[in-house]
């Protein structure tokens, strides 16, 4: 079929992947942070109380007083590059293109903040991607993070008139390629440390309890990693004692337990001089991993009479990770693992039908 000259010019015919993480401020100053929690904190799936009773102590008291003092926490951490959890998936990003190839085209979103999702699904949408694969940087799925997720999504292509074919990375958080990522990367990490840890505390990010009750899986399936990592772990650290926690408790709610925070504190009164701290439903390191726990935690445990404490780090984009992630999205595309995905025909008028060209 022979299009007339002025059809229109329409790129197709190619795959995205959009790894999305929670989100950040634009810079460590009190008015970009109090943008950024306006956002995050108007988020129903994040805050489950009415707005008419929310939305008055949202913005007469909270962005009227958190912003400074976040701002100060963002400060300790921020780098050269900006906020630790933007830099690090924009680095997961680019190497996950280096991994895959030129067959599949690879950006990467915050689900508060920028780069927006609608924005970036957009932009995979303009390059000619016809089928998109949203990949959700959350191990455990959380209706405040997973499906905050998909509700941008869902409002991004609902404004679209030719939406692309979607797919969904699921949660991930009893996979076998993740529990041997953090295993070997955990692993390593704790026997180049300068001291043998009595503990090893796992610390999850907090969710208020009546979640789990309004049929929320996060806390069990936290619970399935940990159980899950601390078989792994077991032969090469034997006698390691293994716990979890849940950290960032925010407001008066019951959140889960045990907080971090105060076991860290009782750790150390009970007698345990030394201690290791993982996050392993991060992604990324970002402020909860360098100021709270890094900064804020290690104070705690020495002020409680502790003496060796490490933090380790996130998987980030280090190979561990990201070759977690490189089979993960492989699975998710139906792309087999150690070949590159056919490269596709593309740019072509929208009334042609495009083909994969030879392997």
């Amino acid at each position: 079929m022979t299009p007339p000259a002025d059809h229109p010019r329409v790129s197709l015919g190619r795959v995205g992947v959009l790894l999305v993480n929670l989100g950040t401020p634009e810079a460590s100053t009190p008015a970009a942070v109090r943008r950024y929690l306006a956002e995050f904190l108007s988020d129903p799936r994040v805050v489950e109380i009415p707005k008419a009773v929310w939305r008055p102590i949202l913005h007469g008291v909270i962005l009227r007083t958190r912003p400074k003092k976040s701002a100060h926490a963002y400060q300790q951490v921020w780098t050269k590059e900006g906020s630790p959890l933007a830099a690090i998936t924009a680095r997961q990003a680019r190497a996950l293109r280096k991994r895959m190839g030129d067959g599949v085209l690879i950006d990467w979103a915050m689900r508060y903040g920028k780069p927006a999702v609608a924005d970036r699904f957009a932009a995979l949408q303009a390059q000619g991607c016809d089928r998109i694969l949203v990949a959700p940087l959350y191990p455990q799925y959380s209706a405040a993070t997973n499906a905050s997720v998909m509700d941008a999504v869902c409002r991004a292509i609902g404004a679209m008139r030719w939406q692309p074919a979607l797919r969904t990375l699921p949660p991930y958080y009893d996979d076998p390629l993740y529990i041997d990522a953090l295993a070997q990367d955990l692993g390593a990490q704790m026997e180049a440390l300068p001291f043998r840890p009595e503990v090893l505390l796992l610390s999850f990010h907090g969710m208020p309890e009546r979640t789990l009750h309004l049929g929320d899986p996060y806390h069990c399936q936290c619970r399935k990693t940990a159980r899950l990592l601390e078989e792994a772990l077991a032969p090469r650290f034997p006698g390691l004692r293994i716990d979890t926690t849940f950290q960032s408790r925010f407001g008066r709610a019951k959140w889960l337990e045990p907080a971090t925070d105060t076991t860290i504190a009782a750790e150390a009164q009970g007698g345990v001089r030394r201690m290791a701290v993982a996050a392993p439903g991060f992604a990324a390191d970002c402020l909860e991993t360098l100021e709270e726990l890094a900064i804020r935690a290690r104070e705690t445990f020495v002020e409680a009479g502790g003496e060796d404490f490490a933090v380790l780090s996130c998987l980030n984009d280090g190979e561990p990770g990201m070759a977690m992630i490189e089979r993960l999205v492989r699975l998710g595309l139906s792309i087999p693992i150690g070949r590159h995905p056919p490269k596709l025909v593309h740019d072509t008028p929208v009334s042609c039908v495009h083909r994969y060209a030879a392997p």
